[in-house]
């Protein structure tokens, strides 16, 4: 059942992988990747080592197999030793005279032993919220100790890092694709641990206040009350809205809300859907009340949003 829950909140986020570049780093070596918003960066060691000091963070000594996932896109310097003046990002890409389709070498002394890394990140669509996102931590580390608690996301991580360094057809689509997953495991296993993320998962896996979150999910279009929410739920209607708030840290009504409002974000960019028809699958009684919500959340009306995207 949690996984459903993940599976419709990634999926209406549009959670996607991209790869920008596979590097072979030799010492010295510093280099400054900026912030970068609606997304989650992350960097896996695949050979050497690499120290990494996310912004306002202490710095962390990676190794091979070793992965780090910077959740809110922030600033972060890489470097193969603490306290290298690091150039930007965009100053190696272009020095390096780097277009994308190699891999990105950086680095004087040849001999010297190399870093070899995948980089890359997810993204979400513009817009995209949700208090998953919002219990993430600054960072979240993967370590050889982490992948032998879960052999599950040791494999996948061990067949990305193969994958990666291989040139056959479809590669840099199946690293998109398996860097995904590596994501969403991270969710499900509770590895990206906070008290927040821990409490919303037990709210996902909980079996009176995940009938609730489900019905949302899969009928929004429902006059949803607190009362008929927590008749789902099988609770009173005072247990049930402090247990709600409890677990997933807003209110259920107030979970509704954004959620429909996620909803129709994704119908805006995803279907031929008129106004009309996406206001009544999301709970709206008329096109004018979707609009006016629609246009307080995002700042401009579904009509005028769906034609900037396109």
């Amino acid at each position: 059942m949690m996984i459903d829950i993940l599976d419709d909140i990634l999926g209406t986020l549009a959670l996607s992988g991209v790869l920008y570049f596979r590097t072979d780093f030799s010492g010295p070596w510093a280099v400054q990747v900026p912030t970068l918003q609606h997304a989650a960066r992350f960097h896996l060691v695949l050979e050497g080592s690499c120290w990494v000091e996310p912004q306002g963070a202490k710095g962390i000594m990676l190794g091979p197999g070793d992965m780090i996932l910077i959740p809110d896109g922030l600033s972060h310097t890489l470097a193969d030793t603490p306290g290298r003046p690091a150039p930007s990002l965009e100053t190696v890409l272009e020095e390096a005279g780097y277009d994308g389709n190699q891999v990105l070498t950086l680095g004087e002394t040849q001999n010297s032993a190399t870093t070899k890394m995948l980089c890359g990140h997810f993204s979400f669509r513009d817009g995209a919220h949700h208090p998953v996102l919002d219990s993430l931590p600054d960072h979240v580390l993967i370590t050889g100790a982490t992948r032998e608690e879960h052999p599950w996301l040791d494999e996948l991580l061990s067949l990305l890092g193969r994958r990666a360094l291989t040139e056959e057809m479809g590669g840099k689509s199946s690293v998109k694709r398996m860097s995904e997953i590596v994501f969403i495991e991270i969710l499900r296993n509770g590895i990206a641990r906070t008290p927040r993320m821990d409490a919303m998962l037990a709210g996902f896996r909980d079996r009176q206040i995940s009938r609730a979150v489900l019905a949302i999910h899969q009928t929004p279009e429902i006059a949803w009350t607190v009362d008929s929410l927590a008749s789902e739920a099988g609770m009173s209607r005072s247990g049930f809205a402090e247990r709600f708030r409890e677990f997933l840290g807003v209110g259920p009504i107030t979970y509704l809300t954004e959620w429909r409002l996620q909803k129709a974000l994704s119908l805006l960019g995803e279907t031929q859907q008129s106004i009309q028809e996406i206001a009544n699958s999301t709970g709206y009684q008329s096109a004018a009340a979707f609009t006016r919500a629609f246009a307080a959340k995002f700042g401009a009306a579904p009509r005028d949003f769906r034609g900037q995207r396109t």
